[in-house]
């Protein structure tokens, strides 16, 4: 979008300095028409007079002045701009990412003299006491209230007494006010001068800095006692309910519903150590809270489904450094924003410090500030799917390794971007990011839009007759395998990847062939074993794994494998060229850009897969020069 604004901006400004400036008589129209193109190029901008006299000047080096250019980020913008439009890496606001083990709501209740308070709790927190197990801290007997899922408490609010509000709840200087939480002693209150410049950027929601009466500054917060816990080790919590209520009965203490059951790995595995920033720890620890300062999750300023949390621009084409606007929006809209940054941040690493193009695929290293450090320490474990547990895979094993981030990295600190330089043995590129595995949820939409953006091939089954038919095996099925027998074994790149997930699925606890989850009827398969075996692949004496039959070598390979099989093949470059070439001239290559295409990738080839090469070698080329000398009538398709 940016390069299109800009070069709309410079088509009409141009339009004013080419009526206003003197052509000079060892300057062509071409020429001039060149340097334009260029500067708008590599700029973002038609030149200035500044420049226009230094191109004009005897012995000007115009190889040089595009070498200059082809450093600085004006470039790596554009170019970058490639591939984040091919790929489409923003995930918009359909995905909400809102994960009740990280999200912190909040409600108003009367405190003993009456005054509003907040108090700020997690959904399905698991609690000691039956009255509130998985539910808010306080009863109804105690608030007046009742606290429905996701919408403002209902009924006729009392005074709780201190008592029984000083055992229920606790008072944090949380991380979204102070940038020092972790010290014994929090002093350092956002919007004071000892707030670091490093958290430029960072603004809570109006709603988190002001009390009830909205004229009081908040400086601390009032959370329910377990979700103040700080342990990074907790126990597995039981309560030794096993069984469903009988029918007719109604809920104790006037809550809405039932307090849950335990499940049987709680009843097997009670009082045993759980990480306290994992999944089974918030389903089964009644004493794993939100972590020091509640860094383990993210404030809401309500009690709906995804409260508003920051405030931070909605749209961003020109750089986070140059919003249109700033608006207060929801905790979810906080992580789908930075995991696209951190995508920017690494293509443009890569294209300024012109790097092997192919890294963008395989590379273990990334760019992550402190919002990103803080989703991958803190928020990603506990999306761990607690159906695992029946395999035995209770700690989750991370795409991203917690252990290699910045320990002094904090949530606060959204303009300081560090180099992670190796994420972990699952890392690859771009293909292991939570913007592309959110923004692809199925594996074959994954393999799809690799296949579409690095190879400049698509799936067109062309005009078929389907016959009906029970082949499970799209490969193989009349009608499906024209696509499907290519597509099957690059989705199964992703097998180890769960959809619409970044959990990995390790081999050991996850074969892609169980004998745990083989059944005489496969249909009839156990939920846990349904959610990472395939039926339609099974049989009594072994169970599939979701996605892998489409290779078994290429499930074991992961996504390392579908970057080695693109970036080795010769459409890489080739279908790099395509995708620079089809940018810059701003058209769709055809049959008669065969030639100029195989240059090209000739020379990215040549140059070690090098980015800078294959820009300059098309900025020097007949075809860029001519195309940006048509007239606007010639661009139109009119005919004179």
């Amino acid at each position: 979008m940016r390069a299109c604004g800009k070069r709309l901006a410079a088509t009409l400004g141009v339009l004013t300095w080419l009526c206003a400036w003197p052509v000079l008589a060892d300057r062509s129209r071409e020429e001039y028409r060149y340097f334009r193109a260029l500067s708008i190029d590599l700029n973002g901008r038609v030149p200035t007079r500044e420049e226009l006299r230094a191109f004009e000047a005897d012995g000007f080096d115009l190889e040089a002045w595009i070498d200059g250019r082809l450093r600085e980020p004006a470039y790596a913008e554009r170019v970058r701009r490639v591939y984040m439009d091919l790929l489409r890496l923003e995930v918009g606001s359909a995905f909400q990412y809102v994960p009740n083990a990280n999200v912190l709501r909040r409600v108003t209740l009367k405190n003993a003299s009456g005054a509003d308070v907040y108090v700020y709790f997690r959904q399905a927190q698991r609690r000691t006491r039956a009255e509130t197990d998985a539910a808010f801290c306080l009863t109804q007997a105690e608030t007046g209230l009742q606290f429905p899922k996701n919408a403002v408490a209902t009924g006729t609010a009392i005074n709780v007494p201190d008592d029984v509000l000083e055992r229920y709840t606790k008072l944090v200087n949380p991380w979204w006010l102070y940038n020092d939480y972790r010290a014994a002693q929090p002093n350092q209150l956002y919007g004071v001068q000892s707030w670091p410049t490093t958290a430029a950027g960072f603004t809570p929601a109006p709603g988190l800095l002001t009390e009830p009466d909205k004229t009081t500054d908040t400086t601390q917060v009032r959370v329910c006692s377990e979700e103040a816990g700080s342990l990074e080790q907790g126990t597995i919590f039981a309560s030794g309910r096993t069984t469903k209520p009988a029918a007719g009965t109604m809920p104790p203490a006037g809550r809405l519903d039932f307090p849950p059951l335990d499940a049987a790995y709680a009843t097997m595995h009670r009082g045993q150590s759980v990480a306290c920033a994992s999944a089974v720890a918030y389903a089964m620890s009644a004493d794993c809270g939100c972590g020091v300062g509640l860094e383990r999750c993210m404030p809401g300023d309500g009690p709906g489904f995804d409260p508003a949390a920051f405030t931070f621009p909605t749209r961003t084409p020109l750089g986070w450094d140059e919003p249109f606007d700033n608006a207060t929006q929801a905790q979810s809209a906080w992580s789908r924003m930075w995991w696209g940054q951190e995508a920017v941040q690494f293509l443009d690493h890569i294209l300024l410090e012109d790097r092997d193009f192919r890294e963008v695929l395989s590379a273990r290293y990334s760019y992550v500030n402190g919002p990103l450090a803080s989703f991958y320490r803190n928020l990603a474990p506990t999306s761990h799917a607690t159906q695992a547990l029946t395999f035995d895979y209770v700690e989750p094993v991370p795409l991203f390794d917690p252990a290699k981030l910045p320990k002094d990295l904090l949530p606060q600190h959204v303009a300081d971007w560090r180099k992670v330089d190796d994420r972990g043995p699952q890392a690859s590129g771009i293909l292991t990011m939570p913007v592309f595995l959110t923004k692809y949820g199925s594996r074959r939409a994954r393999a799809h839009v690799l296949w579409n953006a690095f190879a400049c091939k698509d799936f067109i089954a062309g005009n078929i007759q389907l016959a009906p038919s029970t082949e499970p095996n799209l490969m193989i099925r009349p009608g499906c395998q024209t696509c499907h027998a290519t597509l099957e074994p690059l989705a199964a790149y992703f097998t180890r990847i769960q959809e619409s997930s970044w959990n990995y699925l390790p081999a050991d606890k996850l074969p892609t062939a169980s004998t745990k989850c083989a059944a005489a009827d496969p249909t009839k398969m156990s939920g846990a074993c349904l959610t990472f075996y395939d039926p339609a692949f099974s049989n009594k004496t072994s169970a599939a794994l979701r996605g892998s039959y489409g290779s078994i070598e290429h499930a074991q390979a992961g996504a390392a494998g579908i970057a080695a099989e693109l970036t080795q093949s010769t459409d890489f470059a080739l279908c790099a060229a395509e995708n620079v070439v089809s940018s810059f001239l701003g058209r769709p290559l055809t049959s008669d850009d065969t030639t100029l295409k195989a240059q090209l990738a000739a020379a990215f080839s040549n140059a070690g897969f090098k980015m800078r090469a294959l820009v300059k070698a098309l900025l020097l080329s007949r075809a860029y020069r001519d195309q940006n000398n048509l007239t606007s009538s010639a661009l139109r398709g009119v005919q004179p």
